[in-house]
């Protein structure tokens, strides 16, 4: 089941007190980044995050979660409806996010004479 865009845009009212929060829609789900880190996204209308150190310790009793079958689990957010949790969330989360990948370069072949 895909992600409804009115759940989306809900999230994304909740972290509207954060600075440079962006979503990449991907076949019917969505990605949230936070300061160009992906922090987690929305997966069958269920707010999913990493289960990082922080998060783990704020959300010590949050459900582990398969995004989609394959994947590693993820932190279900119970408390989608607490701006101010969701701040204290992210603002703790972000230091433990892996930086984002680089888009690898292309290189072109030219024969020499």
């Amino acid at each position: 089941m895909a992600s409804s865009k009115e759940y989306l845009d809900f999230v994304l009212e909740q972290l509207s007190d954060l600075n440079d929060i962006t979503y990449k829609a991907m076949m019917g789900e969505y990605i949230i980044y936070y300061q160009g880190k992906i922090v987690g996204g929305i997966y069958d209308n269920r707010f999913l995050v990493k289960p990082t150190k922080s998060a783990k310790s704020l959300m010590s009793d949050a459900p582990l979660e398969l995004p989609y079958e394959g994947a590693k689990e993820m932190l279900m957010v119970e408390e989608t409806d607490n701006k101010e949790f969701l701040n204290k969330l992210f603002h703790a989360m972000f230091d433990e996010l892996p930086a984002p990948k680089k888009a690898a370069s292309r290189r072109t072949h030219t024969d020499s004479p």
